[in-house]
């Protein structure tokens, strides 16, 4: 990811302020709310083409190292980049390293087909069939099926940045109209999908995760989600290389009320990544596990209220707050972080990873003029995220 080192600077950051089209709103410093002794850290909150995010800034011996914010993250990286740069530019620091100058691409990547979540939660609407692939890497898979499929609309979820951009340029190239980019985590994503709209949903060579097998796609949340998306005799469709990831899934599928498996060894398709066909030069199978969908549910209900009681004392509720985690049957809150903000009373960000034991969810809280609210975005309105907001209000009443 993009950062910039720097050993001293000369002028301090002002905010508000503005330099060049990055606005800089406000800066946080951690507040050593723990017994145990670190390196300061600051929060940057800019905005960049009406984009809000966090950059981070941390002491290391004589050096500052910025970067950006790994809760806030946002794409396209050039817009992190623009941000570093406009901030060092400010402070007017003495550059040591820095990996963030422009890039001369001929064809830059197309920003219309990059989506936020709270667009597929709010504005998303089509008559067309939707078709999702989760975890489409070089992007040669869904740029093959959007253009032999012209007629349906194809979503690609990625959370690796390169990827995005290179997809988002072979879209721009072959002017294809049928795919929407979304930098999110696929096992929250299919929550806001209306139900038996999904004619497929592709994973293909997902990462095994051998020795941390909580972070796996499949599991069985995924696999009702994904029943609940799908049309009826829509398909859900894993490609391997994992012989452990194979079983794995099958154990999972055939242990189901209902559904109907498929299941093909090296099954030839019309499009296949450079890792596959090297793979199979070596001899290594490749494993297909096809679930259809063979019922019918309701839409759910997006709607909930995910506000904070006012008059909420920031100086106050700071010297109470716990780092141990509340651990509930169905969800948990863990305070991992908290930061002041700097010439600006009883004023700061909570920083809280919370929500349900497989699908955790990292947010910030600010808290500004006695008033609360997340940072960036609301969270998803799911379960666990629900029972942990009621939880959260009363810790901050």
């Amino acid at each position: 990811m993009p950062h910039i080192v720097f050993n001293k600077y000369n002028k301090q950051l002002v905010t508000p302020s503005k330099k060049d089209d990055v606005t800089f709103n406000f800066q946080a410093k951690s507040y050593n709310f723990t017994q145990k002794e670190r390196n300061t850290e600051y929060k940057i909150s800019v905005t960049k083409d009406n984009k809000e995010f966090l950059l981070t800034l941390k002491t290391k011996d004589e050096n500052y190292l910025l970067k950006a914010d790994k809760v806030t993250r946002i794409t396209p990286v050039q817009l992190i980049k623009d941000s570093l740069n406009s901030y060092v530019s400010s402070v007017e620091g003495n550059i040591i390293f820095s990996n963030t100058q422009d890039s001369s691409l001929k064809v830059k990547p197309d920003q219309e087909h990059l989506k936020d979540i709270d667009y597929f939660i709010n504005d998303f609407k089509t008559d067309k069939e939707i078709q999702i692939e989760i975890g489409f890497g070089s992007g040669r898979h869904l740029l093959h099926q959007a253009k032999e499929n012209p007629n349906i609309q194809f979503i690609g979820l990625e959370i690796h940045t390169p990827s995005i951009e290179q997809l988002l340029k072979q879209v721009k190239i072959q002017e294809l109209d049928n795919i929407l980019v979304v930098n999110y985590d696929a096992r929250l994503f299919m929550e806001f999908i209306n139900s038996n709209k999904v004619g497929r949903i592709f994973v293909h060579f997902p990462v095994p995760w051998d020795k941390k097998p909580h972070r796996r796609i499949y599991s069985n949340d995924f696999i009702n989600e994904a029943l609940r998306v799908l049309k009826l005799d829509g398909n859900l469709e894993l490609r391997t290389d994992s012989r452990k990831y194979f079983e794995y899934c099958t154990d999972l599928l055939t242990n189901l009320n209902t559904g109907r498996i498929t299941i093909d060894i090296n099954k030839d398709l019309a499009i296949s990544s450079k890792y596959e066909d090297r793979w199979k030069k070596q001899g290594k199978n490749i494993y297909d596990v096809v679930l259809s969908c063979n019922q019918i549910d309701e839409d759910i209900n997006l709607d909930y209220d995910f506000s904070f009681n006012e008059d909420i004392e920031f100086d106050e509720i700071i010297k109470t707050l716990s780092t141990k985690a509340i651990v509930k049957d169905d969800y948990f809150i863990h305070v991992e972080d908290i930061f002041v903000i700097e010439n600006e009373k009883n004023s700061g960000l909570i920083q809280i990873t919370f929500g349900s034991f497989d699908r955790p969810l990292s947010k910030y809280i600010l808290i500004k003029d006695k008033k609360a609210k997340y940072f960036q975005d609301l969270p998803l309105p799911t379960s666990a995220n629900m029972k942990a907001h009621n939880k959260l209000k009363e810790m901050l009443a």
